[in-house]
């Protein structure tokens, strides 16, 4: 629900640049409003739709406080940040593990962004220029 005026604002300005002649070539060529999205929409919104997947990972890879809260502070099961967060109260008597911990920690979302980073400056670009 929180990221649902970000999709919103990416996706109306993505699809906007798109022009209707394209879809209503499609028409003129018989596809359907499936047809439609599928074989020509959704291939040209995969940028913006990568850009959108990236900002959703980074955030939710993040969220502390729904961890902390959704988890109820059970040691076992909590994700990477909580424990990160953990080793913080430790008041640089432990810098070694907490410097380790958040290289650790940023691995994944790293390889997230360099894998998709093609998509991400389409997709943040587009419906930002005038033609």
């Amino acid at each position: 629900m929180f990221a649902l005026p970000l999709a919103i604002f990416l996706m109306h300005n993505f699809i906007k640049e798109i022009p209707g002649e394209l879809i209503e070539a499609a028409r003129v060529d018989g596809a359907g409003h499936v047809r439609i999205f599928f074989r020509i929409m959704l291939p040209l919104l995969t940028p913006a739709l990568a850009s959108f997947g990236i900002f959703q990972f980074l955030w939710v890879w993040n969220d502390l406080l729904v961890s902390l809260v959704f988890i109820g502070g059970n040691p076992d099961v909590a994700p990477l940040t909580v424990q990160i967060a953990n080793l913080a109260g430790t008041r640089g008597s432990a810098w070694y593990l907490l410097s380790a911990g958040a290289f650790i920690s940023i691995i994944v979302p790293l390889a997230v962004f360099l894998g998709l980073q093609r998509f991400f400056v389409r997709g943040l670009l587009a419906g930002g220029l005038k033609g």
